[in-house]
């Protein structure tokens, strides 16, 4: 099974909030025995937004299920000299501190390739090791606002401000697979490597569509304008009669057809090429959807084959007969684990295993159980 895949490798990450440990947790689910290094203080993501009764948010919990915690004052000789016995024993850190404060720990790539020629060393920041902005702050929105991403997020009136985190997910998700592609080459080449990767330039590599439309003439793919940004009544959100919404994406012609003899508007299946913005032709959809309930629409195009859905609400997600059947959703267990998304892979016809709940445990006990 792919979750037994990373069986025997070591990850040590000093990461924080969430990019660099929702990367760790995905080598976690995989199999990897991964160590969260925090400062005494721990990971301020403990107390991200909301906390259960046990003190801890259950943000915190669920991005570093399945881990091993450890504190360490890496401005301390003792800890120092504990954290480079772990990096000796280790294959993997991750680690997202700003450039520089690596190498003022006494960690840099030199260092810790002397330590370990054979560690792969992965830096999430927010703008890369090098270049004008490398020391810049920054957040989710701010990543986003300057890869043009939030330019095609945006209403009539302003643009929207996406969630989850967009770039500190795809960041994560990004430096994973950066680690075991350095893992897979160690495994045929030998030695290590330094992964320099950040937030902006991953949330950048995803504008492929909106850097491919500059300079063409009509810029199709303009907010509220364009094919799959809003000029289409066919790829629409629409507002229903109980205020919710439901969502249709009848791009090809036979889903548009389809979608046209369903709701006794057979008329409209001519018109899916007008001119965008289609704003007549989105108009009437709207009056259309405006005249009957989310569900309702949802049973009347249940049996029609026309790319269209309900907007769901969070707490309607685990209730999807496709999310039961797949086993999709952890349900919480408990203060320990919140209710948890399972890694979406099935292998050899089998699901992965249940994440378990992070535990906290002493250098003396890590120590043991990595045999230093």
């Amino acid at each position: 099974m792919l979750d037994n895949t990373l069986h025997g490798f070591r990850v040590l990450d000093l990461s924080q909030y969430l990019p660099g440990p929702y990367a760790t947790r995905l080598l976690a689910d995989l199999g990897a025995d991964v160590v969260k290094v925090e400062p005494p203080g721990g990971d301020p993501m403990r107390s991200f937004i909301f906390l259960d009764d046990d003190g801890l948010s259950p943000l915190y919990k669920q991005v570093n299920a399945g881990k091993t915690v450890l504190r360490l004052d890496l401005k301390s000789e003792a800890d120092c000299s504990r954290f480079a016995a772990l990096v000796t024993a280790a294959d993997v850190l991750l680690e997202s501190y700003r450039p520089g404060v690596m190498e003022r720990l006494g960690f840099g790539p030199d260092q810790l390739r002397a330590l370990n020629p054979a560690l792969v060393h992965c830096a999430i920041s927010g703008f890369g090791q090098s270049g004008p902005a490398s020391q810049r702050a920054g957040h989710d929105l701010t990543y986003m606002a300057l890869s043009g991403m939030l330019h095609h997020t945006q209403t009539t009136k302003t643009p929207v401000i996406p969630f989850p985190p967009v770039s500190d997910y795809a960041s994560g998700q990004h430096a994973a697979s950066m680690i075991l592609a350095a893992l897979l080459r160690r495994e045929k080449r030998g030695g290590g490597c330094f992964i320099d990767t950040s937030l902006f330039e991953t949330i950048l590599s995803w504008q492929s569509f909106g850097q491919a439309g500059i300079g063409r003439s009509g810029r199709a793919l303009d907010p509220n304008l364009g094919l799959i940004t809003g000029g289409m009544a066919c790829y629409q959100i629409y507002k229903t009669q109980d205020h919710k919404f439901v969502v249709l994406g009848a791009l090809e012609d036979k889903f548009w057809s389809s979608f046209c003899l369903a709701v006794g508007h057979p008329e409209w299946s001519g018109r899916q090429q007008e001119p965008m913005p289609q704003t007549a032709l989105i108009h009437e959809l709207r009056a259309l959807f405006a005249t009957a309930p989310r569900d309702s629409w949802v049973t009347l195009l249940a049996a029609t084959d026309c790319c269209f859905e309900p907007l769901l609400e969070p707490d309607e997600v685990a209730a999807q007969p496709q999310v039961i059947y797949r086993q999709l959703i952890q349900p919480a267990r408990g203060e320990a684990l919140p209710t948890d998304l399972r890694l979406p892979i099935i292998s050899d016809q089998k699901i992965p295993r249940p994440r378990q709940p992070l535990c906290e445990l002493p250098f003396e006990a890590v120590a043991a159980v990595w045999q230093l």
